[in-house]
């Protein structure tokens, strides 16, 4: 009777130690594929932070708010000799 308890108990262990290597390897398989997703948005996430850092250094360029002052507000640049300049005193 001994005998056969053990045979069971080993022919049961070693199912269950199988069984748990199977469980164990589809959780690592399901865990790598999600870290993947997450570097691949990390990476989409930088190239787009990469565009948007080169539209704002597009659209703050001096020489863009200049044209865009001329066409669309009707401003010219005036030069340092036609600006009149008030300096009031607190005395």
């Amino acid at each position: 009777m001994g005998s056969k308890f053990f045979l069971y108990f080993m022919a049961l262990s070693i199912s269950l130690s199988l069984g748990a290597a199977v469980w164990q390897s589809a959780r690592y398989a399901a865990l790598k594929r999600e870290a993947q997703a997450l570097v691949e948005r990390q990476e989409e996430w930088i190239e787009n932070n990469k565009r948007l850092i080169t539209d704002i250094a597009v659209l703050s360029s001096s020489a863009r708010i200049e044209d865009f002052a001329k066409e669309n507000l009707r401003l010219e640049k005036k030069e340092p000799e036609e600006v009149l300049q008030v300096i009031i005193k607190n005395e």
